[in-house]
């Protein structure tokens, strides 16, 4: 209906109740862009995982998150990204809707629960020791008679599960990977499961060389895949949405602006 009509209508001797519909028609029309746009609100979800995703100097920052903003910049939204425990964000993200997590690892249990916009960084991991341990190990089961610090719901942590750790009993569960380092470093646990990258920067970070700062006494292939750490979005999203920040990210891999960020970090 034309605006000039639907006014003629409402000052004209229009029955008072087809008025009072006009009008409620009109508002819901004015409401519904603002409706649409608020159920395109995103919200960003991640962890602290140096050099992917960390906060310093109260800023978030790190390889994987310069990429997610550059992927937002890309497709025209405007998020604020936060920080916390991966249990937290991993739950939010896996129940909620237009919610984007990273630094994830794509396994074959995450495969369904997520809806995948594409790969940051490949991904290797590793069991722990520190300096001067005896320990070696040549098969995963020999780690079971070690203490093992692992973080609450990351990939690893349910890898571990998966083969028959368990927590409490073999493995000792923190919210970050950081406390996890301290426990290594204090002899409060024997082994510590790691994303290599992850457990290299906070020695460096530490003022430690990583080449001596940690004993790799198991390397995890299954772990490691050419997907590595990902950008997903929780299932409920829809499918319009999660193919406009693949595209998104595609584009800054062809424009350079991944090269760049990954030469900057990693």
């Amino acid at each position: 209906m034309p605006i000039a009509t639907f006014f003629a209508l409402l000052s004209s001797g229009y029955p008072l109740r087809g008025r009072r519909a006009l009008l409620l028609g009109a508002c819901l029309l004015l409401l519904l862009p603002l409706l649409a746009a608020r159920a395109q609100e995103i919200r960003v979800v991640t962890e602290e995982l140096p050099p992917y995703n960390m906060t310093e100097n109260g800023k978030l920052t790190g390889f994987s998150t310069e990429v997610v903003e550059a992927v937002l910049k890309e497709v025209g939204v405007t998020a604020t990204i936060q920080s916390m425990p991966w249990a937290r964000a991993y739950d939010i993200a896996r129940n909620g809707e237009n919610v984007l997590i990273y630094s994830i690892a794509r396994t074959p249990a995450r495969e369904k629960m997520f809806k995948w916009v594409g790969s940051i960084a490949t991904s290797e991991w590793a069991l722990f020791a520190a300096p001067g341990s005896p320990i070696r190990l040549s098969r995963l089961e020999d780690a079971k008679k070690y203490q093992v610090a692992t973080v609450n719901e990351d990939v690893g942590e349910q890898y571990l599960v998966s083969k028959g750790f368990v927590i409490g009993k073999n493995l000792q569960s923190s919210n970050k990977y950081e406390f996890n380092y301290d426990k290594l470093k204090l002899g409060r646990v024997d082994l510590w499961i790691s994303n290599q990258a992850a457990a290299r920067y906070m020695v460096r970070r530490g003022g430690g060389d990583p080449e001596t700062g940690l004993v790799r006494v198991l390397e995890l292939p299954e772990l490691a895949s050419d997907e590595g750490l990902s950008m997903a979005f929780g299932a409920k999203t829809s499918d319009a949405l999660v193919e406009r920040f693949r595209k998104g990210l595609e584009t800054i891999r062809k424009n350079g602006k991944y090269e760049a960020l990954r030469r900057k970090w990693l």
